[in-house]
């Protein structure tokens, strides 16, 4: 596995369904069920790619209840740009105001 965590990042961020995840999220925390719902995906299959966020440090998420409260992680939220459409890595930057193709 790479340790380079600007490799890492951009690896998570690299399925459209991460990214899409990512910009939900930009815009406000949501709970695993409410992903699901807004991406129109399984609660397992956005499950499965949370747990890749979390794993890249761009996710955090904790357990209220039964629900699963997602939010963008502080570090990550630190290199993204005043407005939060651009994430500084150092090697490159990633843009979240438009869609993946």
């Amino acid at each position: 596995m790479d340790t380079d965590p600007c490799i890492r990042k951009l690896k998570a961020l690299a399925d459209s369904t991460r990214y899409r995840i990512v910009r939900e999220l930009l815009a406000a925390p949501l709970t695993v069920g409410e992903l699901a719902g807004r991406l129109r995906a399984s609660q397992y299959n956005v499950s499965k790619h949370l747990r890749i966020l979390r794993e890249a440090g761009i996710v955090a998420a904790h357990k209220e209840g039964k629900n699963v409260h997602c939010e963008v992680a502080a570090a990550f939220r630190q290199q993204l740009s005043r407005n939060q459409q651009v994430l500084d890595l150092g090697c490159c930057s990633f843009r979240f105001d438009s869609s993946p193709q």
